[in-house]
């Protein structure tokens, strides 16, 4: 594991039944389950790898309002105040901190978006605070370039990956959830047109409520079953700084690279936007359904093509039987490599804004497989022609923050629950009805 995790001890015994089954330990399955524990329901979370052993625990970490698109502002919300209370509730430490988070600029058009976003939110409640050049200088002393301005979103803040899906799962176990890893769900069983349960490697569990949150394996899993789920997987980079005496208090992103300081001294990095592609038989099959998106981002992506997406992880051909093994099993943790010339552009980044960092390390460095849907809103819904399956996937780079309250909805849509918030732009038909999907918002 590049990117560090906390581990967290099995469950002694696959059960025969339960009323809900969670695939997928990440963030979103994580907060599923603790909130459907807390509903009293019996939850078993089945996790091919380990909890939160991909994408979950190789984020920036960040938990922010700020830049999100307008129909991911109600969820967000509610992610945050969970967050806050989360800590407590659980008896489990998952890093989280309402710190505020600064973005400081030399570009006008990110003044201008941040001034026309700040203007929405708003209507929401929510905090954005416009910085002049002054104010952007003073909230980032050391940094050595001329800011035009910047945005601070002061009730913003962030929470440690590592920790994170881990306190959730552990916590929820202590409430009488089963978690199992190592242990793959080839498929579901159903009949009569319904969900009936789900087919592990080890065995049948029956139920009639299942929340697939596998990120980027959702699709695939989706397709074994008919259901078409338009996906797009881009692979991020992200590394980890050894601790140094630390120049910059908190979160901040800036045009060369973002990052966000630990407690120890280190930093977690990133350059905003950067990614690359790996296409496989998925990957062709959605084309046309991203070609906006990836003609506004182009100059961002790399575009690595190769045999072995065809062959092996998420982007795969392939069918299987309940009783073979499994893509799921193939892949256990899906573990990109990390791109080095990004790795380098936000080390340089960082030195050169800040010369008191001229001695900053890389730790460890990481890539992610971050899965996308056409207009970067996740989907979080039932699915019509299979009562008994929510998805919760598609969150697009920026699921991290949200998920307590991606949790929380999945959990109300699995019980009939009145769901938290409205869940119409997060609902699966507006990807394969022919809607006209408005282009991504600010992210």
């Amino acid at each position: 594991m590049p990117a560090p995790i906390r581990y967290v001890q099995d469950s002694a015994y696959l059960p025969d039944s339960a009323d809900v089954v969670i695939i997928g330990a990440g963030i979103a399955g994580s907060a599923a389950t603790w909130e459907l524990t807390r509903k009293g329901l019996k939850v078993v979370l089945v996790e091919k790898g380990l909890v939160g052993c991909e994408q979950s625990s190789r984020n920036w970490g960040w938990c922010r309002q700020q830049n999100r698109d307008e129909r991911e502002l109600p969820l967000i919300i509610h992610a945050l105040q969970r967050w806050g209370e989360l800590g407590n509730e659980t008896g489990e430490e998952l890093g989280f901190r309402r710190s505020g988070l600064v973005y400081a600029t030399g570009n006008e058009s990110d003044i201008a978006a941040w001034e026309k976003w700040g203007q929405m939110a708003k209507q929401y409640g929510v905090r954005s605070d416009i910085l002049n050049a002054e104010q952007a200088k003073a909230m980032t002393p050391g940094s050595t370039s001329r800011w035009l301005g910047g945005v601070s979103s002061p009730t913003d803040g962030h929470a440690e990956p590592r920790l994170a899906s881990a306190g959730l799962v552990i916590a929820a176990q202590r409430q009488g959830a089963q978690v199992f890893q190592q242990c793959a769900v080839r498929g579901l069983d159903i009949s009569a047109g319904a969900v009936s349960g789900v087919w592990t490697e080890r065995g049948l569990i029956k139920t009639t409520r299942v929340i697939c949150a596998a990120g980027a394996w959702t699709s695939m899993f989706c397709r074994r079953h008919g259901i078409d789920l338009p996906l797009g997987n881009v692979i991020g980079t992200a590394f980890r700084t050894y601790p140094i005496e630390q120049a910059i208090a908190l979160p901040l992103y800036t045009p060369g690279f973002a990052c966000r300081p630990q407690i120890d001294g280190s930093y977690t990095v990133s350059v905003s936007g950067r990614g690359r592609l790996e296409p496989g038989a998925q990957g062709i099959r959605y084309a046309r359904q991203f070609m906006d998106t990836f003609r506004s981002r182009r100059k961002n992506l790399k575009f690595r093509p190769g045999i072995r997406p065809f062959l092996r992880g998420p982007e795969a051909f392939g069918r299987w039987e309940f009783d073979q093994l499994s893509p799921f099993e193939r892949v256990r943790i899906m573990d990109p490599d990390a791109d080095q010339a990004i790795v380098q552009e936000g080390l340089m980044a960082m030195r050169k804004e800040y010369p008191a960092l001229a001695n900053l390390r890389v730790a460890q460095s990481w890539g992610g497989m971050i899965d996308s849907t056409p207009d970067a809103i996740p989907v979080i819904s039932a699915v019509p022609k299979l009562p008994g399956l929510i998805l919760s996937a598609g969150y697009s780079a920026h699921g991290f923050g949200i998920g307590p309250g991606a949790g929380r909805l999945a959990a109300d849509l699995a019980t009939g629950d009145t769901p938290i918030v409205d869940p119409t732009p997060y609902r699966y038909s507006r990807l394969v009805d022919g809607s006209d999907l408005a282009a991504p918002g600010m992210m």
